[in-house]
């Protein structure tokens, strides 16, 4: 049906969410139905919503699962829910009032976009905190943006639902970084429409993020999800050498650290994708013949 859903996964973070969820309520464009993914929280996030709810002049469903990941809980949302137009918002992220007004006036305005997002405003325990040049979002084509760090936020994004048609749903299989594969697979493929407007409030700078968390191996699953892409997706030649470039880059610098480490089979598998993406890059390979699943199949 014509309309919004707004979707927002959540663990344990009550406190967080009721300010995302007001972020929703307060908006000047309603949305039709919130949907609120409970990824196997064990704190009290389902009578948070309960009590939301029964004040809420917006629709609020209540999704609970048992502990699958953000990605898991986001694929729930999207099947869930009833309406053409999808907005997504982490539990500890909000939203400024005119978000969705301004968004879907922008996207529903222009039809050849499927997908929109919006400059962010971040916080670091509370503390406004500058953005560098390259974490500034992009418009149009933003792919070789997207390979170099995940250039797009989650809780800025508004999306026509056919674009999951097109590209797949969030890979369940990453813990992390979810976010950066599916802005691969979408890039690759759709322009992006920026509203230039810091209208969503990120959060960060605490331990219990999935980004802290992960801190460490981000970069072998980002490794993971550009391998993925280079087997699953049809690049143009531009594309191709931008991905080989990236690759190249993000398996020396890994593969280094592990060498660093003393993981010394790790860090020489990485080096191995690092030789064969230089390869590659230097024969112009547009399509290779063999693509490796993960570090080990170099050898």
């Amino acid at each position: 049906m014509p309309g919004i859903s707004v979707i927002i996964p959540t663990y344990n973070r009550a406190t967080f969410l009721l300010r995302a969820l007001h972020s929703v309520e307060r908006q000047t464009k309603s949305c039709d139905e919130i949907i609120v993914v409970d990824d196997g929280s064990e704190d009290d996030t389902r009578e948070c919503v309960r009590r939301f709810s029964e004040e809420c002049r917006v629709p609020v469903r209540y999704l609970y699962q048992k502990n699958k990941g953000p990605a898991a809980a986001r694929n729930y949302g999207i099947s869930e829910a009833q309406y053409s137009y999808l907005a997504f918002l982490d539990s500890d992220d909000h939203w400024e009032k005119k978000k969705l007004e301004l968004q879907f006036l922008a996207i529903t305005s222009r039809s050849e976009y499927v997908i929109s997002h919006t400059k962010e405003r971040w916080l670091r325990r509370g503390a406004h905190l500058n953005q560098k040049k390259i974490h500034q979002p992009g418009e149009g084509d933003i792919f070789k943006h997207c390979l170099q760090l995940c250039a797009v936020g989650m809780s800025t994004v508004m999306v026509k639902r056919e674009l999951f048609n097109e590209i797949g749903l969030f890979n369940e299989r990453l813990p992390c970084c979810e976010d950066y594969d599916l802005w691969l697979r979408v890039s690759s493929c759709f322009q992006f429409l920026l509203i230039d407007n810091p209208l969503t409030i990120k959060e960060g700078g605490r331990e219990d993020q999935v980004s802290f968390q992960f801190r460490v191996g981000m970069d072998k699953l980002r490794i993971s999800a550009i391998l993925d892409l280079l087997q699953k997706r049809q690049l143009s030649e531009e594309q191709m050498g931008w991905t080989f470039e990236e690759l190249q880059k993000k398996c020396l610098v890994y593969g280094k650290g592990c060498l660093k480490y003393g993981k010394i089979l790790e860090g020489r598998s990485y080096i191995k994708i690092a030789q064969w993406a230089e390869q590659c890059l230097a024969k112009n390979l547009q399509h290779p013949l063999s693509v490796p699943h993960n570090p080990k199949e170099v050898f």
